[in-house]
């Protein structure tokens, strides 16, 4: 039962269930810290599989109980399609604003895209200041999809309400520096005076830790899903090839939920035999991740992937491991350049892939690798300081003052 006497600082607003795994490493995570401080409300819709789980809702219910939390689920609609969505939207913003009327809250948590719009509708019709959590850009990747035509009616729609969100929000949040330059250069008027603060995905370094005494064996790994379409799955196939090619004893182990059968039949028929591919519980992927001396991990470029945080490279180099990567991802080539914790493929063709590999074997024998992984981990993908700028973000905001209200 909800005490409705209480006052709130916060309602944070996700489309994402807490019982996802995002939900867990990239909301609750956080939520854990910036507790300690404020009186949160979260508003989550659930996948309808997470819903039926009932252990598992009770046991997130105590969790949150036992930090403060008020926690208001709903099932996630998701059909039929667009009206499933529209009654997703109107469900949360009703919940929205019933809270900020009956607990007083300070300030909305918007995290991505909709909730923001939702956000903004709230912020019209009361006042309450709201944060503007990108977490992407969401239009460039609807485009890069397919799913979305620049210049159609709804892309105008979304731009528009994209600008507004901008414009009005009390504190916008990136997950990239790159994002948040293409954002000055594309909304200068929105942003004059506007702070866009870089908090990227962070990953619990308590968990993911070095190897003691380095990894047994030479393995090459590549965590996480590589069959969603965002992955350059030949860039994968070429750079392995080759490592194969120059060091037959080396192992590769791929660490993915991905359907093996299919994953094989992607990689050809050369890389087959000479690939482990398993699943694992997220439990399991630091000891996997200590076994290895790299990880792999190439994605498609363009302006969708400039506001792309990895979870999986905060992992990675937690562990003491550097990344073989691409440019053009968020800030990945920045981090690895800065830190000097990784490579970057200039492209496909094996020649390109011969001077990745070369630059990988110089780069393992450094003795004070493991150092720099673990050094950019802490000052970048940290879950203590992602939580540390997250607090500052939200007194800021709640001491600021509204802005004028504009029309959009």
């Amino acid at each position: 039962m909800t005490n409705r006497s209480r006052v709130y600082d916060i309602v944070y607003l996700t489309r994402n269930g807490l019982l996802e795994p995002l939900g867990q490493s990239q909301v609750f995570a956080y939520l854990r810290g910036l507790a300690r401080h404020y009186r949160i409300i979260l508003i989550t819709r659930e996948k309808p599989e997470d819903w039926a789980d009932s252990a598992a809702m009770a046991a997130a219910r105590a969790r949150c109980a036992g930090l403060g939390i008020d926690w208001r689920p709903r099932r996630f609609c998701g059909r039929p399609r667009f009206l499933g969505a529209l009654l997703d939207v109107l469900g949360m913003l009703r919940q929205v604003v019933g809270a900020v009327r009956r607990d007083r809250v300070r300030l909305v948590h918007a995290r991505s895209y909709v909730p923001a719009a939702i956000a903004l509708v709230v912020n019209r019709l009361t006042g309450t200041p709201f944060i503007f959590d990108m977490r992407a850009l969401w239009p460039e990747e609807l485009i890069a999809a397919g799913r979305l035509r620049r210049g159609s009616l709804l892309h105008s729609a979304i731009v528009a309400t994209e600008r507004a969100c901008l414009h009005r929000a009390a504190a916008v949040i990136s997950l990239t520096h790159a994002a948040a330059d293409h954002l000055r250069q594309e909304y200068p008027d929105a942003l004059r005076g506007q702070q866009v603060a870089v908090i990227p995905t962070c990953a619990d370094l308590d968990r993911f830790t070095p190897a003691a005494g380095g990894p047994p064996a030479r393995t090459i790994g590549c965590l996480g899903t590589v069959l969603s379409g965002w992955f350059r799955l030949d860039w994968l196939g070429a750079f392995l090839t080759v490592a194969l090619r120059r060091d037959p004893a080396l192992q590769v182990e791929l660490t993915t939920r991905d359907d093996p059968q299919r994953l094989r039949e992607a990689l050809g028929p050369e890389l087959q035999q000479r690939v482990r591919i398993a699943a694992a519980a997220p439990d399991e992927v630091p000891a996997i991740l200590r076994q290895q001396v790299a990880s792999v991990m190439f994605f498609t470029d363009g302006l969708g992937k400039l506001g792309s945080s990895p979870t999986r490279m905060g992992e990675i180099l937690g562990c003491g491991l550097p990344v073989v990567a691409n440019e053009g991802i968020g800030d990945v080539a920045r981090i690895i350049r800065t830190y000097r914790v990784g490579v970057l493929a200039e492209g496909p063709a094996p020649e390109q892939m011969e001077r990745a590999y070369d630059a990988l074997v110089a780069l393992l024998a450094d003795p004070d690798l493991a150092a720099h992984c673990r050094r950019a981990a802490e000052e970048v993908f940290s879950l203590a300081a992602g939580t540390e700028a997250y607090r500052r973000v939200y007194a800021e905001a709640i001491g600021a003052p509204a802005p004028a209200r504009v029309m959009a």
